[in-house]
């Protein structure tokens, strides 16, 4: 069944069905898991597991979703709109560039680029759990520094897609085409502290 026609179907196996496919996917990445491995993974049978998810896309998009989101509530957490925009940002920014890059964050932007031609719907998905998660969860974080007249922000989902389209720049391009990916500190402070300066030299009041 292809990944257009698919339904995620919920029952008592649900969530450890996700969890043995996480454990693959980050493992073995999309290619390289098989539906064999994470049955065995899941502690359950194959057809136990095309029953909740009958592609391995819809799968994969699942686990990217939820991961997306543990990530995303995390981070809301741990920032505090409390402290000064500078430090804020900064360390949103940090989540988000160290998401980017890693081995996890870079597969779900491959398989999205590479199958969402093909199947509109897994597209949205991805999207929905990916740009659109950090649109609006940037979005929470910089409505109080508004309010506040810290910032002066006319357009917040422009502003917050922008500030998510910064921290690309540029070690996220180079390592998806394997041109000097070098993962340092130094390399992802520098994409961090300059995603924070450009976004406050646009929006600082």
């Amino acid at each position: 069944m292809t990944a257009m026609a698919a339904e995620i179907k919920k029952g008592r196996k649900f969530d450890q069905v996700l969890e043995g496919a996480r454990s693959i996917f980050m493992r073995d990445g999309f290619e390289g898991a098989s539906v064999d491995d994470i049955a065995r993974a899941a502690g359950v049978s194959k057809a136990t597991l095309y029953s909740y998810f009958p592609d391995k896309r819809l799968l994969f998009s699942e686990v990217a979703r939820i991961e997306c989101n543990r990530q995303a509530e995390e981070a809301l957490e741990v920032i505090g709109v409390e402290a000064p925009i500078e430090i804020v940002l900064h360390e949103a920014a940090s989540r988000i560039v160290r998401f980017f890059l890693s081995d996890f964050g870079q597969q779900v932007f491959r398989i999205c680029v590479s199958e969402s031609y093909r199947f509109p719907e897994l597209g949205q998905r991805f999207y929905n759990s990916g740009p659109a998660l950090v649109r609006e969860r940037m979005s929470q974080v910089l409505a109080p520094y508004v309010e506040r007249g810290i910032l002066k922000i006319d357009d917040m989902d422009l502003a917050a897609n922008q500030f998510g389209e910064l921290c690309k720049s540029d070690l996220f391009v180079r390592c998806l085409c394997g041109v000097g990916c070098d993962l340092t500190e130094e390399n992802i402070e520098r994409v961090v502290s300059g995603a924070v300066e450009m976004f406050l030299a646009r929006y600082k009041a």
